[in-house]
Formats: C-alpha cells, structure tokens, sequence
C-alpha cells in the first residue's frame, strides 16, 4: 500500500493553502529546486558546451521518456520528450493522416480540449487534400465512428467535466473501422492508471506539468506503438530527429523508432526539474493513487453538495466515470472561484461556468479538501464572491 504522507513530505505546499489545482499546475517538488541549481552550476557552469555529451544532456528526451512512460503503460522506447503538447498533438496526427491516405475524416469531441481541434484544423487546412475535422458530443464518438475516419482524436479525460473516456472500447472500435487512434493524456497522466500497450492505442501526447508536477511549461511528450515506430513519417522533420544530426546532411534522413518524433534542442533545464519530479513517483502504485483520488473526489462532492445548495455537479456522479477532477457550475462561478482563491483554496475556472478542482494524492488529504469545502461554503453562504475586484478577468483563468 502507498504511504502517501511520505509523498506530500516530497513537495513545497504554502502553510494554510489548499491546492486544488494540481490538474492544471502540479506544486514544486522540493528535490527540483536542488536538481536544477546543481545542473546549472556544476553542469551548465563547470561543463559548460561540454554537459552535451558529458553530463547526458542529448540522451534525456529518451531517458525521461522512459520514466514517463512506465506511469502510461508504454513499453521502453516507446515515449520521448521535448517541445509543446501542441507540437506533438500535430505530429501524431500529422503521421496518422499520411497512414492513411485514402480517408479524409478526423473524429474528434466537443468536450478535446480547444487547442487539439485547433491544430487538428490547421492541419487540415495546410494539407489541402479533403480532410474534414469532425467533432461530436462525447457519447456519439462511438457510433460516429466508420470506415470514413482516418483518426480517431480524443482526450482522454475532460479537461472541463473530468469526464472519462474508455480508452481500449474506442481504439478496438477504430481498429476494427480501420482508424487510428490519437489520444492526449494531459488529464490522464499522473491521475489514474493508463495501459497505453494493453489498449493498443497508435498514438499519444501529453504534458507534464499537470499531475506530473515538471513545472511551468515543462515539455510535452509523445508515444508512438512500436509496431508503428519505423513506419511513421515526422511532418516536423526537425535536426534532432535526423538519423545523423551531427552529420549535418542536406537531406532529411529520420532516426531510427520514436527518435524521429524529436524536434528540436532538448530543454535540459526544464528537463533536470522533471527528471526530480518524477521521483516522487518511485514506489506509487497507480491503483493505490486511484483508490486515495476516488476517495478524495467523493468526499469533496459530498461535502460541497452539503454545504453550498447552489452549486451544481458538473461531472459524471459515477467516480469510475471521472478522471481525478471535479467541477461544479455556477453562473457567477468566475467570481466565485476568485474569491476561494483570496481565501487561501485554490482552483481554477472554466468558461463558461466551470469552477474546477483537482484531487492528487501525492500531497492532498481529506482535511485538505474539507477544509476547502468549508471556506467555500462561506464564500457562498456570505456572498463574499459579489464584489467588483472578483468579477474582473484576468489573462489567466
């Protein structure tokens, strides 16, 4: 069984917050603020040009990816690291449309969140060739689903309702319509147990700096099936995932398995602070961290719904229909959640009237989240919420 007091002890937590917003900024890891001073003054400062080779610098989107790869499922080899989850979002899709040239149908949910249909239609847009992008509601991408689709694109867990998807039912019914299947697992990875092998999805991307807790705009990452490893063609054809990129060869030769979804120079620093993230992970078993987030998420749902009559559910009521997230709704529910925010809970919002929360295991316990319930149920009862400095909108909600 995870000891998961011991987990908590991993990470920096401001005395008397209450972080419910993992889902979308994991807290520090305190062995990342160390990792990162050691790399930059013993590695980026004694080694300088020579912490390439040196100190591994290159070898990290591989070895990372590795670690990784072991909370999604995926085999060694399989997942690599570096850039954007809007970069990969392109890759996978960009590879899975040219393994299939002769569909012209991209199936995607209304509930993907917004940038993987924008890069979905960019995409499209750039090909010329047809492609049409369609987007259904969550419980008709099954039946949309025939031997028109070329990929399947979905995010596995909502990004507004934490709503879950059945990864293996939908990747065995594109399989057998002849589809691929794309998934993005920025709310998935960290939160629950995925088997990215055992469902045989072709693709995936994510981030880590979610559940993950790699920090602000820490890279993104890509899983590719290894039966499909040596057949794919990266459209973002990149010197790092040239065969030979210090050959230096006018033309593009792509690197062997999954080193040809690199793209461009790994990013050491961001990728030191991820690689000391991930260790806090070591010894988590993921059905234990699904069991503590399951309990976690029901007790917050009831004690929310005790307490604050106003707010609606806005997720499945069947926890194993949910990733590790829980939104209530309100049509003041910006204001609302910016006022929790002043009262030490912090959230976040979703338009249109979304207040979100995140349940991680790691470092969150039933204290933290009753004591989030009960700060909120004031806000309510108090209208503390209704006053103009919370109605105003930030750059960030």
């Amino acid at each position: 069984m995870t000891d998961f007091s011991k987990t908590r002890a991993l990470f920096h937590l401001p005395d008397g917050l209450v972080y419910l917003d993992g889902n979308s900024l994991g807290p520090l890891p305190k062995k990342a603020v160390e990792k990162t001073a050691t790399m930059m003054r013993e590695e980026w400062g004694d080694l300088l040009i020579r912490g390439w080779n040196a100190a591994g610098w290159m070898a990290q989107p591989r070895s990372i990816g590795d670690r990784v790869g072991r909370l999604i499922g995926a085999p060694e080899g399989s997942v690599v690291l570096g850039d954007t989850l809007s970069i990969k979002v392109y890759q996978a899709l960009a590879s899975a449309l040219e393994l299939r040239p002769q569909r012209k149908v991209v199936l995607s949910d209304n509930g993907n969140f917004p940038t993987d249909l924008y890069m979905a239609s960019g995409l499209i847009q750039s090909f010329d060739k047809g492609h049409e992008l369609k987007i259904v509601a969550p419980e008709e991408v099954e039946d949309a689903i025939d031997d028109t689709v070329a990929a399947l694109m979905l995010t596995e867990v909502d990004y507004r309702t934490g709503r879950l998807h059945d990864m293996k039912r939908l990747t065995e019914k594109a399989h057998a319509a002849g589809a691929l299947a794309i998934w993005d697992l920025a709310h998935s990875a960290g939160a629950l147990p995925v088997d990215l092998a055992g469902a045989d999805a072709d693709f995936a991307v994510g981030c880590t700096y979610k559940y993950l807790n790699g920090g602000p705009g820490a890279p993104a990452f890509i899983y590719v099936a290894p039966r499909l490893a040596e057949q794919v063609r990266p459209a973002l054809s990149g010197w790092l995932g040239h065969d030979a990129p210090f050959a230096f060869d006018l033309d593009y030769r792509a690197g062997r398995g999954i080193d040809r979804m690199r793209v461009g120079t790994p990013p050491v620093l961001a990728l030191a602070a991820l690689d000391a993230a991930l260790d806090a992970w070591d010894g988590v078993d993921m059905a234990d961290l699904r069991a503590a987030s399951i309990r976690l998420s029901e007790r917050f749902i009831a004690e929310v719904e005790r307490r604050c009559p106003d707010l609606t559910l806005g997720s499945p009521r069947d926890p194993e229909q949910r990733g590790s997230q829980v939104s209530f709704l309100h049509d003041n529910g910006y204001a609302i959640m910016q006022a929790l925010i002043a009262h030490d809970v912090i959230g976040d919002f979703r338009a249109p009237n979304a207040i979100r929360f995140g349940f991680t295991p790691l470092y969150l316990g039933e204290d933290d989240v009753v004591a989030g319930a009960e700060r909120l149920e004031r806000i309510m009862a108090e209208r503390l919420w209704d006053r103009p400095k919370f109605h105003k909108r930030a750059a960030v909600t």
